[in-house]
């Protein structure tokens, strides 16, 4: 069932302007701007243009086709923003969650864009990646729903509530007054450095646990994965990734690794592997002076589907499982989903922000100053401060490991001009685009929400 879209009470009073102004502007026909906002396909922010395009006969000079914004509804075209989260714009980042869950799945399954079907034999595992601990927070609900006491008598301060899911209480300090939150910024700051150590550290475990030399590893197995960055409800980062063995190729061909590259010895290095890798944290008077992976390392076996019965994770599991936080951020954990500026530390608390992420905020903002803190500029914390300190791509993959995103979007615009009615191969096009803003007016948006949740209903 389509999740109904709530409107402005006065809506009649944003509607109405936005239709007399559309008239006035388009010759009074507002059939256009419906069409625009028909082809967004629910996009919340389109990107606004001004400009023209002209479509040329590559053979004999002759100008197929003329187009120019000047007749637009208030004189711009709207397209598409392409956000992949999906706080910002629900239907692009739809767009590509179910592009990762394909790069995902073909990199387990095979047998279609460019991925022989023999890689699923290869040895293959889920594992997750999480931070340690820089003080006590409030816990949720296990993976199998029950929620225990939170906090017992033998921690301080003490928690005996159950907090059920969907409690604001969750994640944030027991203590904030003890809570490490310099450590806690400066981990989110490390993780893409720690994940980057861990794939050096693990080439070299799984040398030793096969008796045999780096280089004649190297030369012998590639690892290849596929990792996404997950928020906690703390406001610190976490990954998962699907790792897998193939054998060393000249190309990027997957092909079954030898027989001694099992996935026993893949889960046995890469515990060993995680628990080595250690980053010296700067020196600020903080508790955490080691930046190390947590002891939370979990590894799951990927089974086929025919395996199923064997309760490990399948392929179109794993695929989805790893699709769905593709689209996320640290919006998750109740932090901002936009840059900040210092009017916005400024006004801070008038925001809809709890204590914990404002503090976390506030505290990459203060390590982000080049005059108290020269030594950490390189981390840029004051750009990522609404991401706790996190600068790394949310979604990475080696390069043998499967299809890539742009080859994805290239299909689909082949799909495209494959359906253009002259010939793609024998015409160019000249385009002049400059850039006239983002998203819609109140009055737009509330019929551009009206109009997108009648197409779900016809659906």
């Amino acid at each position: 069932m389509t999740e109904a879209i709530e409107l402005p009470a006065s809506i009649s009073a944003l509607v109405g302007p936005v239709i007399r102004d559309l008239a006035r502007r388009s010759n009074h026909d507002v059939t256009r701007w419906l069409h625009q906002v028909d082809r967004l396909r629910g996009c919340r922010e389109p990107i606004r243009l001004t400009g023209e395009s002209d479509t040329i006969d590559s053979v004999t000079g002759e100008l197929l086709r003329h187009y120019t914004t000047i007749h637009e509804p208030h004189g711009q075209l709207l397209v598409r923003c392409g956000n992949r989260r999906q706080a910002r714009c629900p239907a692009c980042a739809e767009t590509y969650r179910r592009d990762t869950f394909h790069l995902i799945r073909a990199g387990l399954l095979g047998g279609d864009k460019g991925v022989p079907a023999t890689v699923c034999t290869h040895p293959r595992v889920l594992a997750t990646f999480t931070a340690p601990t820089f003080g006590p927070v409030h816990r949720g609900p296990a993976k199998d729903g029950a929620a225990p006491i939170c906090h017992p008598r033998r921690t301080s301060p003490a928690c005996f509530t159950r907090h059920q899911q969907g409690d604001p209480a969750i994640g944030q300090p027991l203590d904030p007054d003890t809570y490490d939150y310099v450590g806690h910024i400066l981990w989110n700051a490390h993780a893409g450095d720690l994940w980057r150590r861990f794939t050096i550290y693990l080439r070299r475990h799984l040398a030793a646990a096969a008796g045999l030399t780096r280089k004649t590893f190297d030369e012998t197995v590639r690892i290849s994965f596929a990792k996404v960055a997950e928020y906690q409800a703390r406001g610190v980062v976490h990954f998962h990734a699907v790792i897998r063995l193939d054998s060393r190729t000249e190309d990027t061909t997957p092909v079954p690794p030898p027989a001694w590259a099992t996935v026993e010895l893949l889960d046995g290095a890469i515990h060993s592997a995680a628990r080595a890798v250690q980053l010296p944290s700067p020196d600020l008077g903080q508790p955490t002076r080691q930046l190390l992976w947590g002891d939370q390392i979990d590894v799951k076996h990927i089974a086929t589907a025919a395996d199923s019965s064997t309760g490990d994770m399948t392929e179109e599991k794993v695929a989805g499982y790893i699709a769905k936080y593709a689209t996320k951020a640290a919006e998750t954990s109740g932090t901002l989903d936009r840059p900040l500026t210092s009017a916005t530390i400024l006004q801070l608390h008038r925001l809809d922000i709890a204590e914990h992420p404002a503090r976390l905020i506030r505290t990459a903002w203060t390590l982000g100053n080049p005059a108290t803190h020269p030594d950490l500029a390189h981390l840029r914390l004051r750009d990522w401060a609404h991401m706790l300190g996190f600068r790394g791509h949310f979604s990475t993959k080696s390069r043998a490991y499967s299809t890539t995103l742009g080859d994805l979007r290239q299909a689909r615009i082949d799909w495209a001009r494959a359906r253009l009615p002259y010939d793609p191969e024998t015409t160019y096009v000249l385009g002049h685009w400059q850039y006239a803003g983002q998203g819609f007016t109140p009055g737009e948006h509330a019929l551009a929400a009206s109009l997108t949740q009648e197409a779900a209903y016809d659906r």
